[in-house]
């Protein structure tokens, strides 16, 4: 199971620098769908380490964080619904293309910002 908590490690490690590379190449939508996975693949880290099982085929960061013993706040389940969202939308964006539309700039940046503080906690607790 150590190569399974370093395999998700290195994809999220790996999965950064493309989040970054698409907010530079202004592909906002992509940044946070990579950024995303960013976080999804150290929460699968995470619990690979505590249950030394295989990691679910999930997407829903929140429901694999509280399958875990972090101890997160109320504010920080919801960025990861948030976030979560960022998955859902990148797969299958609406018709009227409304995630796109307010997945400006500022927007992606200000997400990306967070999803590196995040991501910069989780690595924290499965240090410990």
């Amino acid at each position: 199971m150590k190569k399974q908590v370093e395999y998700w490690l290195t994809q999220s490690d790996n999965d950064l620098p493309v989040a970054e590379s698409m907010l530079e190449k202004g592909h906002y939508t992509w940044c946070l769908f990579i950024g995303h996975l960013v976080l999804e693949k150290i929460l699968k880290a995470i619990y690979v380490r505590e249950h030394q099982k295989i990691a679910p085929r999930i997407h829903d960061l929140v429901k694999l964080a509280k399958s875990t013993s972090l101890n997160l706040s109320d504010e920080q389940l919801v960025f990861l619904s948030e976030v979560s969202d960022f998955n859902m939308e990148g797969r299958y964006p609406d018709e009227k293309n409304q995630f796109a539309r307010k997945c400006d700039k500022q927007f992606a940046t200000d997400y990306l910002r967070r999803i590196k503080e995040m991501r910069a906690w989780l690595k924290k607790q499965i240090e410990k």
